[in-house]
């Protein structure tokens, strides 16, 4: 709370706050930076050793109230309603356009489909799918997708998952076949996705 409330503090700064000693605090920072709640930088201030500052990370901030998601579905409800699921259509397709315009920028300068699915993990990980992939013994790839930051969107509007299945599908090439294997939504743990070349794909004769 206090580093929420105060933004990013030093230990001692936040033991002084909190009325407890600075080791005191430095124990729970590292529990919680164990967790992934919280991290630390070093700043230069003024002479001597680079202080460690401790913040918040995203994980931290999703600890605190947040009714982004339930206005997102009411959003979605309120334009189904109102306007038809031609108008949902329409939004859905204008942000499936954008997002594969902002990928193919990244990924089509990589001649490698390996590359290019490893440059899309990296993407949807920064963008808080906590995305990775891997090579199964078949040469295939496995695109994984630990956490969903778009759930209550997708719940209301399957339209969302099948956008971003053809955004994938798109953006790493006609040589290249995508395949949802799980699925959250199905009451999978993870979204993950087989990924193979075509010509690999294909029944041999």
């Amino acid at each position: 709370m206090a580093l929420k409330m105060h933004g990013p503090q030093t230990a001692p700064a936040l033991g002084e706050r909190l009325s407890i000693t600075g080791e005191a605090v430095r124990q729970q920072l590292v529990r919680l930076s164990d967790e992934g709640l919280v991290d630390a930088r070093s700043e230069a201030r003024g002479v001597g050793r680079p202080s460690q500052v401790w913040e918040l990370t995203p994980a931290g901030n999703d600890q605190f109230p947040d009714t982004h998601a339930e206005l997102t579905v009411q959003l979605l409800r309120t334009i189904r309603a109102t306007l038809g699921e031609p108008a949902l259509d329409t939004i859905i397709a204008a942000r499936e356009q954008e997002i594969r315009s902002h990928y193919k920028a990244q990924l089509e300068p990589l001649p490698d489909w390996r590359e290019r699915v490893d440059c899309l993990a990296r993407i949807r990980a920064a963008e808080g799918y906590m995305a990775d992939w891997q090579e199964a013994p078949d040469g295939s790839l496995l695109l994984v997708e630990n956490h969903c930051p778009i759930c209550a969107a997708a719940t209301a509007c399957q339209g969302f998952c099948r956008s971003e299945l053809d955004i994938f599908r798109s953006v790493l090439g006609t040589g290249v076949q995508v395949e949802r294997v799980e699925h959250i939504l199905s009451g999978a743990r993870r979204c993950a996705y087989r990924i193979t070349q075509a010509d690999a794909a294909a029944p041999t004769t």
